[in-house]
């Protein structure tokens, strides 16, 4: 077993950040009818860092920053990652439905090739890589299904919210790959943690409308909020800064795909929504961006099986 996990250690991680991540667009949603959009990202930043602090503190040696790769690694991850995509994504989904939320989100692969031919030179992208993430994206459309007129009504601002939302994750990713940071991946995602509950508080206090008092519990509220927390961002996030020096920011960013697939799942098996022939045909072509992008990997994998089987 351990051999297996081993083996295919990335991919399952891979796997287990997107279904992790499928959910946070109906929790986003559920939780905006309970909590003030900005407090809602802070709430659920404190939680995530102080259980990430307590472990990080307790179990690592190196449990704090201390070179200047270090920190920019945390702000990168705190501000932009985390309080700058959340805070972003928050105030457009009140105007934006979850699907064409889905769909804007699903720029941050595209973005991150961009950020990364500037930041990391030596990264390698050519003609294939852009169609499999092309792919990918158009995938992302078919499944999500947005209603045409609803493009360019009058939702607009929160959709150049979500535009500004995907490009700080996207810029985030990148900046933190390039920092290659020295700090373990536990403690740099609690301090990272740490710098967005605070920063996101800092925009909440500044914000009109922004109160404890505009805060109305309900058992969904509280569920939406723990599932973001703890799920999304303490677990999630521990998973995507470990993948992240293993598959690089362009490959790793296609779990916002990935997250697409899930969330649809999620959605036939707990909400009763219909899985369409175009739901299929849409994950048909998010699959095939992937084996685009990891040919050489599906490749070698295949040689290895079938060098196995011959030896038996």
């Amino acid at each position: 077993m351990t051999t297996v996990f081993g083996r295919y250690r990335n991919a399952l991680l891979f796997v287990s950040l997107a279904c992790l991540w499928g959910g946070t667009y109906p929790a986003v949603k559920v939780g905006l009818a309970d909590f003030p959009p900005i407090l809602y990202a802070a709430l659920r930043f404190d939680v995530a860092a102080v259980l990430l602090l307590v472990y990080a503190v307790n179990a690592f040696d190196y449990w704090r920053p201390r070179t200047a790769r270090d920190w920019i690694t945390v702000f990168a991850g705190g501000i932009l990652m985390l309080a700058g995509y959340s805070i972003l994504l928050n105030i457009g989904q009140q105007t934006v439905s979850s699907a064409i939320a889905a769909i804007l989100a699903g720029l941050i692969p595209l973005l991150t090739i961009g950020f990364a031919r500037l930041l990391l030179p030596t990264e390698r992208f050519g003609a294939s890589e852009l169609f499999g993430v092309g792919l990918g994206f158009a995938g992302l459309v078919i499944i999500t299904r947005p209603d045409p007129a609803n493009l360019f009504a009058a939702d607009t601002f929160g959709q150049l919210l979500l535009v500004l939302a995907a490009a700080s994750f996207a810029f985030g990713g990148v900046l933190t790959q390039w920092a290659s940071a020295e700090i373990p991946v536990a403690p740099r995602t609690a301090w990272a943690m740490a710098v967005g509950a605070l920063f996101t508080h800092a925009v909440s206090v500044a914000s009109p409308g922004e109160s404890l008092q505009q805060v109305h519990l309900s058992i969904e509220g509280v569920f939406a909020l723990v599932y973001l927390a703890v799920f999304v961002s303490a677990v999630g996030y521990l998973l995507y800064f470990d993948l992240l020096s293993r598959l690089g920011s362009v490959e790793l960013n296609l779990v916002t795909y990935g997250a697409a697939m899930s969330g649809t799942v999620f959605s036939w098996a707990f909400f009763g929504e219909r899985l369409t022939t175009g739901t299929l045909a849409g994950f048909l072509l998010i699959l095939a961006g992937f084996v685009v992008l990891k040919r050489a990997e599906f490749y070698n994998e295949f040689t290895h099986v079938k060098e196995r089987m011959l030896a038996e």
